[in-house]
């Protein structure tokens, strides 16, 4: 039996650290690149990184660094190098001619991911169209090393026959794909007003954060769901029944720092699903030790969505993963995610300022009774509403 094994690649990760963007963030930050390395298939082995005012205009890092950089891809034969910010056209060629192996940015990382995870047809024509919208500006750079390019991260979707075209061709597919999604964009409007007048609950948060696994449990559902950036792309609604009160659950795809602009345009129609829905979840991974960052880039991208005056619960997942180690009473240091209990936690801005908050863990089923307590009775406020003579129980037991 013939088998073809595909290598691994190992890459080398680069941030730098700015007035703006402190050296703890960095850290953390090279972690989730590490993480998105490790999700589209290759081997992070080690990370670089620099104080810097400003990135160069030229190389992004400075040259002594890039040197750095070019020595130890010799000695360790790094298949390529991945940079936590995205690269111009002018930084990309200059950093490639450099260090002489394959260069990819956050953004095409992210690209690869979502080319591989695309399962449906409109997934693929979404993910195509962000490619190709990035390839536009960088077909210069690419053509110079095509002939070096053997597949792995960062090449998945547009093949060779592609990207050797001029500009022009690449303009008429990108408004052939456009043209496409607005088909599917109505079709899709039309079957959101199909659902008829139940109330929609919109599951949002940051990637990983536990989505899949809630949508899941309150739906007797087999999405698929994994330890892994972006799991799932495309967007799921099953109807969950709680009491006899019905309601249509949206499953959507995870947000991220830096999200590229180009797939937040393409993905349209999912993100609709969020602009259209009555209540939105935002499910939180407590555990994580930025999640209070996490979460303002939740809010962030849901105020870009126009999306943010809606009733919203706040659901801190993974307390089984929360770990908390309690501070000796003459330590005067501040109180941090690590040495602080849920039972404060739920006690600071996060719980005071959002009225609908719950702390639960959906991989072990903690609290989410309490959880299916308050989905009863903000979605029953919306229904009896829309249907007022009919009768449902005070509240949720």
């Amino acid at each position: 039996m013939n088998t073809t094994a595909v290598k691994a690649e190992k890459a080398v990760l680069v941030g730098i650290v700015t007035s703006g963007q402190k050296e703890a963030e960095t850290e953390e930050y090279l972690k989730e690149l590490a993480f998105l390395t490790e999700t589209a298939g290759g081997i992070p082995v080690k990370q670089f990184t620099q104080r810097l005012d400003a990135p160069s205009r030229a190389t992004f890092v400075g040259t002594g660094k890039l040197q750095e950089i070019s020595e130890y891809i010799r000695e360790n034969e790094i298949d390529l190098v991945i940079f936590d910010d995205d690269l111009s056209p002018s930084q990309l060629r200059n950093i490639e001619k450099s260090l002489e192996c394959k260069i990819l940015d956050r953004t095409n990382l992210i690209l690869d991911i979502f080319a591989k995870r695309a399962q449906t047809s409109y997934a693929k024509t979404q993910v195509e169209l962000a490619q190709y919208q990035y390839l536009l500006p960088r077909l210069t750079r690419l053509w110079t090393h095509l002939e070096r390019q053997q597949g792995g991260i960062g090449s998945r979707g547009p093949g060779e026959s592609e990207i050797e075209t001029d500009r022009r061709i690449i303009r008429d597919k990108i408004s052939h794909l456009k043209e496409q999604l607005k088909k599917i964009d109505r079709q899709m409007s039309i079957q959101r007003k199909n659902r008829g007048n139940n109330a929609r609950v919109a599951l949002v948060g940051y990637t990983n954060a536990g989505k899949s696994t809630l949508m899941n449990l309150l739906s007797k559902s087999d999405v698929f769901a994994e330890d892994k950036l972006f799991a799932t792309l495309d967007t799921t609604v099953r109807k969950v029944v709680i009491n006899s009160l019905p309601f249509l659950l949206t499953d959507t795809v995870g947000f991220i720092r830096k999200l590229p602009h180009h797939l937040v345009e393409s993905f349209k129609s999912t993100l609709d699903e969020v602009r259209e829905a009555d209540i939105l979840a935002h499910v939180v991974d407590i555990s994580h030790p930025r999640f209070e960052e996490q979460i303002e880039v939740v809010n962030q991208t849901l105020h870009d969505l126009d999306a943010v005056n809606k009733p919203t619960i706040i659901v801190f997942n993974k307390i089984d993963r929360y770990h908390y180690v309690k501070k000796d009473e003459d330590d005067l240091t501040p109180k941090t995610s690590e040495n602080i209990s849920l039972e404060e936690l739920a006690q600071t801005w996060m719980a005071r300022n959002n009225r609908l908050n719950v702390f639960i863990s959906a991989r072990q089923k903690s609290n989410i009774e309490r959880l299916k307590g308050i989905l009863y009775d903000e979605v029953k406020r919306i229904h009896v509403q829309r249907y007022p003579y009919e009768q449902f129980p005070d509240s949720y037991e």
